[in-house]
């Protein structure tokens, strides 16, 4: 259909409905006789647990239970929560696993750690029952320092792990690598730490669970970003089978990854159900979200890149330290090391090493966050090509043309561990620099500096993996009328999903999406799928659909056939009718799926009825590439810095919507720029979190970014039929080293070389006090 085809700016179809306050949000479970769960969190970064006393909790008002981790052990459930594992250490022997119980028994080792859960009537019961636990805590030392959990004085996490090293992994040619610097004309080095952040969901984490006794059914409603997976997960956590378990999710606001996990208070939740008798929720608040989420990022990177006499690259060298918090959530294993190949950028480095240490400390544990690994490397290599044009003397936009790799180049096999299919990343950094007028920018910064203010441009030209390999599913169903209901194994947390499904049935089948209805998040409900993570549902949810639409039509082909009384190859379909040159009769598909429903309208042996269930599942990635150019402008006398101009220009293969790419570029460029600038989550020396709420840890808002031009250079990928490559965290991972570069441009006329994020107006004061007392 016209309005709704590939490629047309289709405004989001759930938005009336979420603007008018019609979402269903976790916290808006309200089940009948439902009790309120609350957790107590430790207040030490590590210390032993001597005795817990719950009696007066227990004989508060409105107290149900006070569950320890003694009394978990006798709910003969999983002793653990789900883990990574299958890495090794450096001597080959296996990565250092720790117990993760849902409620610590003898130690707790971060703050925030779980030490009882409270289920009362209410949940500010819960909460005073809580304080009337009496813990009796051995403080014990603690490390809290990515770096400093690796010296050999540093306090030991686990006793059981004696050098806080969790997994060591390496990637790449060392030799060869070697080799590279060896001959090399010139060689650049810098230190990189890429500070810890928290996702921030604008919806919290929360659950409710509820046991019927009378069918043994555990029922879940909960926030997350894969369905099918979790309840596969949960059902071994909970000791069960997988029929007896029921997940549901409503709609979600956000999840970066971070809602990817199964978290402690999920298990907490069923079981305290399951002891009262009664529903139970828990909802976390934004501190407390803090306290315990998964945070992300948070590693020191020692990088170095060799290049000869004009600029080309000849080799890389990589050092990471990861850091994986105290304790080791299933997939958090990944974050350091999954997308280490976008290191290896949009350039020929012929040799690349990485060699990654993972280890312990007393913080929360690590997972995913928008980018996943890629927005740190991309970082990594677009900050070294920037610190090697200043020190060759070469532009930098010049010297990223030196090294890109040409178009028909591909397939391309990099140092590293990706291979790219398709891109045109010489064209997409010449539109970028058009599109932000870089060759009128020193004009510009002459007429800041008039002003008293520092301007800098900065410049990234990045690469990706996306739509990572699995499965998705979708379902297509007309019922007797002719209306249509779409099932999707996809989770949406805000990225437009359901505009994306009804855009896509509406092009492949000529029916008006408002005749359409849109399901998700109920294992019950949808097909087998993955979920959302890794910029994956367009790519291989949107080939499910394109899989299930292509088996309605051709069942629909068979039965307009019958119906038209001509054979079934000289049947055509296009926007929605079904015609023949055989005679001037057509059809609609609605026409026919109403038809469908009477066995006297179809041929012998068909069934009755119009659906159809397809499973995609991917066995390649695809390589969503692009150009950013930032700028920004620093008042010298504060440290201020602004972004005022913000260019991009994206390759995303086949744009379906626009509008909602751009919404998804636009958030991504936000979460980058809020990294580089503001957020960062802190500990004190004793493993106390500093900040703790929106007091301290700074959020990035709409009057701290500029307007953000897009374009798109569309190369489709032969990697999936519609051509699709992931775009919901490219955003991200050109942001970050765009805007630092542009600050340290900005900031190279006090001979400032980097700048560590975030990039705060005292960090940026600072460097310009430092600068100019070098320079006298």
């Amino acid at each position: 259909m016209g309005d709704f085809s590939v490629g047309q700016s289709v405004s989001r179809f759930e938005d009336p409905r979420l603007l008018r306050g019609g979402g269903r949000y976790v916290d808006d479970v309200a089940l009948p006789n439902m009790a309120h769960g609350f957790v107590l969190r430790s207040p030490h970064a590590h210390a032993a647990i001597r005795s817990i006393d719950t009696r007066a909790a227990e004989a508060a008002p409105g107290v149900l239970a006070v569950i320890t981790g003694k009394g978990w052990k006798e709910s003969r459930f999983a002793a653990n929560m789900p883990r990574g594992n299958g890495l090794k250490k450096r001597d080959g022997s296996p990565m250092f696993v720790p117990p993760y119980p849902p409620l610590a028994v003898d130690r707790v080792r971060r703050v925030g750690d779980y030490v009882a859960f409270v289920v009362a009537e209410t949940r500010n019961q819960a909460m005073d029952a809580a304080e009337m636990i009496a813990v009796d805590y051995e403080p014990l030392p603690s490390v809290t320092s990515t770096a400093g959990a690796l010296d050999p004085e540093a306090h030991k996490v686990w006793q059981d792990c004696p050098d806080n090293i969790c997994y060591v992994h390496t990637e790449g040619d060392k030799a060869a690598t070697d080799a590279a610097f060896a001959k090399a004309g010139h060689v650049v080095s810098q230190q990189f730490v890429i500070n810890r952040v928290s996702a921030n969901s604008m919806e919290p984490r929360g659950c409710v669970g509820d046991y019927d006794a009378a069918s043994g059914q555990y029922t879940l409603y909960t926030t997350l970003q894969g369905l099918q997976p979790y309840r596969s997960v949960l059902s071994g956590l909970l000791g069960v089978p997988e029929s007896r378990v029921r997940v549901i999710a409503g709609d979600i606001g956000g999840g970066f990854g971070m809602k990817s996990a199964i978290y402690n208070e999920v298990p907490l939740t069923l079981y305290a159900s399951k002891l009262t008798g009664r529903p139970v929720k828990w909802m976390s608040s934004r501190s407390e979200a803090l306290l315990s989420d998964a945070h992300a990022r948070d590693n020191v990177t020692e990088a170095q890149l060799a290049l000869d006499r004009n600029g080309k690259f000849l080799g890389m060298r990589v050092k990471n330290v990861v850091n994986l918090g105290a304790y080791l959530q299933a997939g958090g294993e990944n974050s350091g090391i999954k997308n280490l190949g976008t290191l290896a950028g949009v350039y020929t480095t012929p040799a690349i090493h990485v060699d990654v240490t993972t280890v312990y400390t007393n913080t929360n544990p690590m997972r995913a966050y928008r980018g996943n690994g890629r927005p740190e490397a991309a970082y990594v290599i677009e900050r070294l090509v920037d610190i090697a044009a200043d020190e060759m003397g070469i532009d930098p936009a010049e010297l990223r043309r030196r090294n890109s790799i040409a178009p028909d180049a591909f397939p391309y096999k990099t140092a590293l561990s990706f291979t790219y299919d398709c891109g045109e990343f010489q064209k997409n950094l010449d539109m970028a620099l058009a599109l932000a007028g870089y060759d009128g920018f020193e004009q510009r910064r002459r007429e800041a500096r008039s002003r008293g203010r520092l301007r800098g441009i900065g410049i990234s030209n990045t690469i990706e993996r996306a739509g990572s390999e699995g499965n998705e599913g979708v379902e297509i169903r007309f019922d007797r009328r002719g209306s249509v209901t779409i099932g999707s194994g996809s989770i949406n947390q805000g990225q437009g999903h359901e505009t994306m499904y009804k855009q896509l049935a509406a092009a492949y089948l000529g029916i008006d999406p408002a005749e359409m209805r849109y399901v998700q998040g109920d294992t019950d409900k949808v097909p087998d799928g993955r979920g959302s993570f890794g910029s994956r549902s367009a790519t291989i949810g949107g080939t499910a659909m394109h899989m299930a639409a292509g088996k309605i039509v051709a069942k629909a082909r068979q039965i307009a056939a019958h119906m038209l009384e001509v054979p079934t190859e000289e049947v055509a379909f296009e926007d929605g009718i079904f015609s023949t040159p055989a005679t001037n009769r057509t059809l609609t598909m609605k026409e026919v799926a109403q038809a469908a429903n009477d066995p006297g309208n179809l041929p012998d042996g068909m069934e009755v009825g119009l659906a159809a269930t397809a499973i995609y599942t991917a066995h390649v990635n695809n390589y969503p590439n692009g150009a950013h150019i930032c700028e920004v402008e620093i008042d010298e006398e504060t440290g201020k810095a602004d972004i005022v101009a913000y260019s991009v220009v994206d390759d995303v293969g086949t744009v379906l919507n626009p509008l909602l790419l751009k919404g998804q570029i636009h958030g991504g460029i936000a979460q980058g720029a809020g990294q580089i600038l503001m957020e960062d989550i802190r500990y004190d020396e004793s493993g106390q979190l500093l900040t703790g709420s929106f007091m301290d840890y700074c959020m990035p808002r709409a009057d701290d970014l500029s307007y953000i031009q897009v374009e798109s250079n569309p190369v489709p990928t032969k990697s999936n039929p519609l051509g699709v490559k992931g775009a919901g965290e490219a955003g991200n991972v050109g942001a970050l080293p765009a805007v630092a570069n542009a600050l340290v441009d900005a900031l190279s006329v006090f001979g400032v070389r980097h700048i560590g994020m975030p990039a705060t107006p005292e960090r940026i004061w600072r460097a310009i006090r430092d600068g100019k007392a070098k320079r006298g």
